[in-house]
């Protein structure tokens, strides 16, 4: 399905993996995409990201919905499962297969490492070691990692060719998929359909056309912009927000605990208590004081966002 038309009020989405407890960092995203959403009279779709059956657990998909009930912070469609998908990125993976742009690579995450460097520090640059190799010399790597209990992983075939996006808070950002990605992976080596696909797909199936994420994800923009061509969907529109990080400048992760939903319960009393401290910190409030959803909808300032990278938090 493709992606809702531009005529359309604006759908947003959530989108979080279900690998512990929301913290500060999940909410504050989800709460600009709430916002940057209902501003333009739009929608919002969850979905439960559930993708790694290692570090996915149900019980954290369920936490989140109370969570968010908690917050406030609904939505409209949804929730959706990657983890009840997969034949849904089957076919996704077939039609880029038919198209000649599909390989297996053999290469370990160390092979990978050790052929290139991260560029501009965002991520390390496939260096198209397997994308040329014969069907003589794929069936004997294929051979060699089998005896060591691997199979190979696949990648997708990217053109010499630059893509750009205006990011609503990053301004331009463009990246010549040949330089600065080289060929990625849509599927991995343990059979699991990977991120840059599943979350193509699923943005048009739910008809989002606006996504609203942390800027660590910038740089897969591209690479989604591509899928989606490829596969026929609409582009959606990007908004990177900065990450929230400790004082020591290390993002805020799901091992934070003052920066924990449980915490921040505590500490600020209340749903309007913890967003409204949130908004403070990052500057879209002048005010350290409670403040519901709707409320900042109205009222929460998003220019202090624009080219912003990180900001610090502050419990």
């Amino acid at each position: 399905m493709a992606n809702a038309s531009a005529a359309q009020p604006p759908r947003g989405r959530f989108a979080p993996s279900p690998t512990g407890r929301l913290h500060a960092g999940n909410i504050f995203s989800y709460l600009v995409a709430y916002i940057v959403a209902h501003r333009a009279g739009g929608t919002i779709a969850l979905r439960i990201e559930d993708l790694d059956p290692q570090r996915s657990k149900s019980v954290f998909a369920q936490a989140c919905l109370r969570d968010l009930d908690y917050l406030g912070l609904g939505w409209d469609v949804g929730p959706l499962y990657q983890s009840e998908r997969t034949e849904i990125y089957r076919e996704a993976f077939h039609e880029l297969e038919s198209k000649g742009l599909v390989y297996p690579c053999f290469c370990t995450r160390a092979d990978v490492h050790a052929a290139s460097a991260p560029h501009r520090g965002e991520k390390f640059v496939y260096a198209g070691t397997c994308r040329n190799l014969t069907a003589e010399q794929r069936e004997e790597r294929a051979r060699d990692i089998a005896a060591e209990g691997r199979a190979p992983s696949m990648r997708l075939i990217v053109p010499d060719r630059t893509y750009a996006i205006n990011d609503l808070f990053q301004g331009r950002y463009e990246q010549n998929l040949a330089c600065d990605c080289g060929d990625f992976l849509i599927r991995r080596s343990d059979g699991a359909f990977a991120y840059q696909l599943a979350v193509v797909v699923d943005d048009a199936a739910q008809q989002v056309t606006q996504v609203v994420r942390g800027v660590d994800l910038l740089s897969s923009s591209p690479q989604q912009a591509y899928v989606q061509d490829l596969l026929g969907f609409g582009r959606v529109s990007y908004g990177h927000v900065p990450l929230l990080v400790s004082r020591t400048d290390r993002r805020l992760s799901k091992r934070d605990h003052d920066a924990s939903i449980d915490q921040m319960r505590v500490s600020y009393g209340s749903a309007a208590g913890i967003l409204g401290h949130i908004a403070y910190v990052v500057g879209m409030v002048p005010d350290d004081a409670p403040a519901t959803v709707d409320e900042l909808v109205v009222g929460a300032d998003l220019a202090p966002l624009a080219g912003c990278i990180q900001k610090v938090w502050k419990a």
